[in-house]
């Protein structure tokens, strides 16, 4: 099968926005293995004996897809539609490991207090605040968000992360290190109210 150009993406992601479901199959199946790759990465970060494998939670991923009814069209121009599809990918392939872990949450939550002396954060609630994070940080630049995605989610160099975008490499490391100063000061905010 040849590889899909610019043009043929962004048709694909007009269609995808409208809730065509023959666009979810052309999508899935031009990057498959990149989002088995994908897959692969997010579970690297769950418990061992997680119940989803890669290819399970892409499977998920292509059942919400189908789900859409509408996107909302952010105006992507077509070079920039590859990184918008794997972003989204990765935000939903997110949603999904959140939704999974949360009966196990749940259940650990009726552990009487005995058992449980010291409060623990759920990883449930960890995973909301990165997304929180993540959502705060694309108000002030959706690009800052798609580097922090593809470099800690997928595991990206920077050199494939300018390939991605179609940006200079110095432009993928002066967009990490703003997110990154952005995001320890995002973390470090409420632990430096808390102790005053």
């Amino acid at each position: 099968m040849d590889s899909p150009d610019h043009q043929d993406i962004a048709s694909q992601m007009a269609a995808l926005r409208q809730g065509s479901r023959a666009a979810v199959d052309r999508l899935v199946e031009w990057f498959y293995p990149e989002l088995r790759k994908l897959a692969a990465t997010r579970m690297r970060g769950e418990r061992g004996n997680h119940t989803l494998q890669p290819t399970a939670l892409v499977s998920e991923l292509y059942l919400e897809l189908v789900r859409l009814k509408r996107l909302e069209d952010r105006g992507y121009d077509d070079a920039q539609e590859r990184a918008a599809f794997f972003a989204f990918a990765g935000q939903v392939m997110r949603r999904l490991l959140i939704h999974h872990a949360r009966p196990l949450a749940r259940r650990a939550t009726h552990v009487s207090e005995q058992s449980a002396p010291e409060a623990t954060v759920p990883a449930t609630d960890a995973l909301q605040e990165v997304e929180n994070a993540l959502v705060r940080l694309e108000g002030i630049n959706p690009r800052l968000r798609q580097v922090v995605e593809m470099k800690v989610f997928e595991n990206l160099t920077g050199q494939e992360i300018a390939e991605r975008m179609e940006c200079s490499p110095r432009t993928v490391a002066s967009d990490w290190n703003l997110a990154k100063h952005w995001l320890a000061k995002e973390w470090l905010g409420p632990q430096a109210r808390g102790t005053q």
